[in-house]
């Protein structure tokens, strides 16, 4: 498997983890998620990140699930896997796994204690010397880890640490932030930057200067859609793409929910056998079901319209 590189580019979707629903791993949906992101356009795939539920599964599950998707993929898109943890020795153990079964790079989110610039920028240097050589992508994701990393702290890592290849944006408001990391000077070499938050943003974050995407969504096939008609040059019918699926982009964002609507319409289109979240987790009641079925019959008629 190719590494990750500061070139990466386009939709890396951050993959669910499918359970059955007494809790176990559904192995089988892994295959058939992975033939779903591939087919809607994906460029790579992250498997265990903070949408992954990666803090309910096992070490073992983990080399399990990690195995199952990149024997999916066979090599045909990067993957990246979240190896974040509260200690160093479950960081250099998974890492080490994963790097050796193929995938592209490791993500890496800072630990909630952090709390001065220094602090921070210690914690990357000694993440650095600790996977040696592995490329890793720096998680600014302040919202869940309470960590403030502000754009001289996010520089300084960049700058000193040349396995940091790629920043998964995630501050909210961040948009100014990737203004001024795209400012020449500011950086002593371009690395990528891909989105999140659900993808909410991710028109006005390419005219900033994003890369693509590093998130999930029930629709992939949008956020690709949206990279590649910014690729082509294509800005009004990129935004009139994102606007149809807004409404229910919008929806899934919702703090404490996202997760279970995702899953929800991922199973409602067949890519996933059950919309099952391992406990702890939240459930939809009936209403929040049958909103999202409206906001999904509203989008197909949109759709039709564009098309």
């Amino acid at each position: 498997m190719t590494q990750l590189t500061t070139d990466a580019r386009g939709v890396y979707v951050i993959a669910v983890t499918p359970f059955h629903p007494d809790g176990r791993i559904d192995m089988e949906s892994c295959d058939t998620m992975v033939d779903f992101y591939l087919n809607a356009g994906a460029t790579g795939l992250t498997v265990l990140g903070m949408m992954g539920e990666a803090p309910k599964l096992t070490v073992e599950e983990s080399r399990d699930v990690v195995a199952r998707i990149l024997a999916r993929v066979d090599g045909r898109v990067p993957v990246v896997v979240g190896v974040s943890a509260p200690g160093f020795a479950q960081i250099s153990t998974l890492t080490r796994m994963v790097m050796d079964m193929g995938a592209a790079a490791v993500m890496i989110a800072p630990p909630s204690a952090l709390r001065t610039d220094d602090q921070i920028v210690t914690y990357y240097r000694q993440v650095a010397e600790l996977i040696g050589d592995v490329p890793f992508v720096l998680q600014d994701f302040p919202l869940v880890t309470s960590v403030q990393m502000s754009v001289s702290v996010i520089a300084r890592i960049v700058n000193e640490l040349p396995t940091c290849v790629c920043l998964k944006h995630e501050d909210w408001p961040g948009l100014e932030k990737i203004s001024a990391l795209r400012r020449d000077g500011v950086l002593n070499r371009r690395i990528s930057i891909l989105c999140g938050n659900g993808g909410v943003f991710l028109p006005e974050e390419m005219v900033r200067g994003a890369d693509g995407a590093m998130t999930g969504f029930a629709y992939p096939e949008m956020m690709t859609g949206v990279v590649r008609l910014f690729d082509e040059g294509r800005i009004d019918a990129a935004r009139d793409l994102f606007d149809a699926y807004l409404p229910l982009a919008r929806f899934e964002q919702q703090p404490g929910l996202g997760l279970a609507i995702r899953k929800y319409v991922l199973a409602k289109r067949g890519v996933i056998a059950h919309d099952a979240l391992r406990k702890p987790g939240a459930a939809l009641s009936a209403q929040t079901r049958q909103e999202v079925d409206v906001l999904m019959t509203r989008l197909d008629k949109r759709l039709k319209e564009l098309n």
